[in-house]
């Protein structure tokens, strides 16, 4: 649901936050329970549910409008999940309460097994109230206008000097979001595959379809680091550590894209397919690139053998960049574009560094730190908690921009 509309107008609407990745992250971050207990958060949970239950009087009551009803219905649809989870937590802070109260007066040696016994439900409680945290959260901040999009997913490797470092990671990149993809049970379609001499890759592009694809996977575009000792050449027998690049693009793909494209503004040109991965190597030209004369912007599809899906596919490619620029645009004349997928490749930009002498990957945005890279780069458990981590600052940092907007709303009218 949208957030409530308080004052003069909906700020976080109107702002359409997401998430700030930038130099003026707050020192002071906090987590879903911190801000549950945020004085300006209560107070404004208890508005929320107070209409809540005068949107359910009215509706019972019955004695208005059709029009009124279909409205009042409609909040009331809104309302529900969170005033219903804003009573779970009071609730089990209510338990919890008890609980303590309890365990003070359990001081006696005869009573510790029921103190541990009132510890351990304690700290049950105190999860599930996590939980019910950031599930609230969930609720509070409205979905972006994409968040169900498929979208394309493009990985390109940056440059080093020495070894082929940066296309190696490249390719393993590619891979896990492959991965990510089958084990969120999505749908991975290489749009193009360019592979470097030595086993790495240079550039890659992908369709990914499924539930909330675009949501989950927004805040991985940018630039990623790796530092690693190469596997062969001189660099591996003197054990340096050398540093690379790659780049992670993410553009939402909704379903109908209203772009037109005129054939006049196109130029087309058909290759021979070079094959992905273990995919087949076409003795045609069915490989399709379309090259966007007004704007310079290129897209490649191999996927099919046929060339006329190959340029379908990559004609719908194209218009979802152009998309994005129409979208990239009207952020930035409304002043709220958040730069979460960086523009250059310098390494200063970088949003994760993958370490892997110290086996360890570190996302810049959130100060957060996870050990065994092979797990994350299987793209299955341990890559979902990184994304759900990222997902859950976004809104927790949402809503407290939000709370700071509207304390300075309430300053500036008293």
């Amino acid at each position: 649901m949208g957030m409530h509309s308080w004052g003069p107008k909906s700020l976080l609407d109107t702002a359409r936050l997401t998430l700030t990745f930038s130099s003026r992250l707050r020192k002071k971050h906090q987590d879903s329970h911190g801000l549950w207990k945020h004085e300006a958060m209560q107070k404004y949970l208890e508005t929320l549910s107070k209409e809540y239950q005068r949107v359910s009087h009215l509706l019972n009551a019955g004695s208005i409008s059709d029009f009124e009803e279909k409205s009042l219905k409609r909040r009331h649809a809104d309302l529900s999940p969170v005033a219903s989870v804003f009573q779970e937590i009071k609730e089990a802070e209510r338990e919890v309460q008890e609980l303590e109260a309890m365990c003070k007066e359990l001081d006696s040696r005869d009573e510790k097994q029921l103190l541990e016994l009132a510890l351990e439900e304690k700290e049950t409680l105190d999860k599930k109230i996590n939980t019910l945290c950031k599930k609230l959260f969930q609720n509070l901040v409205p979905k972006e206008k994409y968040d169900g999009s498929p979208v394309i997913l493009e990985v390109t490797a940056g440059r080093t000097t020495g070894g082929d470092i940066c296309q190696q990671f490249t390719k393993e990149m590619f891979e896990m979001y492959q991965n990510y993809a089958d084990y969120k049970s999505w749908t991975f379609d290489i749009l193009n595959y360019t592979p470097a001499e030595i086993g790495g890759l240079h550039h890659a592009a992908a369709q990914i379809s499924g539930d909330d694809v675009y949501r989950h996977l927004k805040y991985e575009g940018g630039t990623h680091r790796v530092q690693r000792i190469p596997e062969t050449g001189l660099s591996s027998r003197m054990q340096r550590i050398h540093t690379g690049t790659m780049t992670v693009i993410v553009l939402p793909q909704p379903e109908e894209v209203d772009i037109k494209v005129e054939p006049k503004d196109l130029r087309i040109d058909t290759f021979r397919a070079k094959g992905a991965g273990g995919q087949h190597v076409n003795k045609t030209d069915s490989a399709v690139r379309i090259v966007h004369l007004p704007t310079g912007l290129t897209v490649e599809c191999q996927q099919e053998r046929s060339q006329q899906m190959n340029r379908e596919i990559a004609l719908r490619a194209l218009r979802a960049k152009l998309y994005q620029q129409v979208v990239e645009k009207q952020l930035s004349q409304e002043q709220s574009a958040r730069k979460l997928q960086l523009g250059t490749r310098a390494q200063s930009e970088r949003i994760r560094t993958y370490n892997f002498t110290q086996d360890r990957v570190t996302d810049h945005r959130i100060s957060y730190d996870a050990r065994n890279i092979k797990e994350i780069l299987s793209g299955k458990e341990a890559l979902d908690k990184l994304i759900n981590r990222l997902l859950e600052f976004a809104e927790v940092e949402a809503l407290t921009e939000y709370l700071e907007n509207l304390q300075s709303l309430e300053r500036g009218g008293s």
